[in-house]
């Protein structure tokens, strides 16, 4: 069976070094916060260049810690992404606060600019903006809408560690930035986790207490905090295939670039109906193909292959956040359920055969 992400692939080539790392975690006796959890923050920092970093138990909680940290209050809105994983807009209603739902850019698959201003109202507090499936939001447009508004701006770069925009690092865009190391993302541990970057160091500070029950000190709680705090053996993982990150993003993208021509090669015979078109990356813009993620006009065609081929493949995302049970927001956003029926993944990390599953494609 191909793996959708090929965890094990990974590992193998780094065992020596994880290993390692995992018994000097596991001999140390230290097992919460410490060397390891410092030295990550350390390191992450200093790959993105210009922030600070509080890391956290998952990428769910940064969004929460984030929310909090910059004064969130029930009923007031954020303005989150129609089509996208249910965790921003989650958050916000978690804490007491209204998602309003901002549709998305048909080929890009990012968040509208011009949905958001509609969005914009006097109770509007906030953005955020996810880096979906790997490429970094158009942060430039939404900063302007945010200084004119009043606004700030979180971006969700779960998907997105070790993307640019124009040269420009994912996780340095927002007021606070946040990223997820689930297992399968580009920069993953071997459970949950999660990390907030942010240029305001007080932002940081803030968030690193509210993630320690809103501790400044043993005993000592200024605030009503979070338990959310990333174990030393998930840290050491992190701080090795940080290490090998910018080894592994070039082969994502070489992965998606074999896609890419063979996609094109079809569609060149393929009828309207059958087209295949995946994501596009928008000018000035590298991704990290935390998935390959095209748009099937016959989706269920596709599958068949897939399925027939036995290639692994995930619908990301296969309805609209708006239509949710959990949410009463029924407006339509025309592109995002345009989008919920057609797109599709394709494995793409950097230890995946793509040559092999190109080879097993049979239209």
């Amino acid at each position: 069976m191909i793996p959708f992400v090929n965890l094990t692939g990974q590992r193998e080539k780094y065992r020596f070094e994880l290993e390692k790392a995992e018994r000097e975690v596991l001999e140390s006796g230290c097992f919460i916060g410490g060397p390891q959890v410092e030295a990550l923050e350390r390191e992450l920092s200093e790959y993105i260049g210009g922030t600070f970093t509080a890391t956290c138990a998952s990428g769910t909680d940064a969004l929460t810690l984030a929310l909090m940290t910059l004064g969130l209050q029930p009923l007031d809105e954020v303005i989150v992404p129609d089509f996208t994983f249910i965790a921003p807009a989650e958050c916000v209603a978690f804490l007491g606060g209204i998602p309003k739902f901002a549709d998305i850019d048909r080929q890009t698959l990012q968040i509208s600019p011009e949905s958001v201003k509609k969005q914009i109202n006097p109770r509007t507090k906030g953005i955020i903006a996810v880096n979906l499936f790997g490429q970094c939001a158009p942060f430039v447009k939404l900063r302007k809408i945010a200084d004119e508004h009043g606004l700030w701006i979180i971006e969700d770069a779960a998907q997105a560690f070790g993307a640019t925009a124009n040269q420009t690092k994912a996780c340095t865009f927002g007021d606070i930035s946040i990223t997820s190391f689930y297992p399968s993302k580009p920069l993953g541990c071997y459970g949950d986790g999660g990390a907030l970057f942010s240029a305001n160091k007080d932002f940081i500070l803030k968030a690193k207490s509210l993630a320690n029950h809103g501790s400044t000190g043993r005993y000592n709680h200024q605030v009503i905090g979070l338990n959310s705090r990333l174990d030393a053996l998930q840290a050491a993982v992190l701080r090795v295939k940080l290490k090998h990150l910018d080894e592994e993003l070039p082969l994502r993208r070489q992965n998606a670039a074999k896609y890419d021509a063979f996609f094109e090669k079809y569609n060149q015979g393929a009828p309207s109906n059958k087209q295949i078109i995946p994501q596009k990356i928008a000018k000035g813009n590298t991704s990290t193909y935390a998935q390959y993620t095209v748009l099937a006009e016959s989706r269920d065609y596709f599958i068949q292959k897939l399925d027939a081929a036995g290639i692994p493949h995930c619908i990301h995302y296969p309805a609209p956040l708006h239509t949710q049970p959990c949410f009463s927001d029924k407006q339509p956003r025309p592109n995002s359920e345009w989008a919920s029926k057609r797109t599709i993944s394709l494995p793409v990390c950097a230890f995946t055969d793509v040559d092999s599953i190109i080879a097993k494609l049979n239209f």
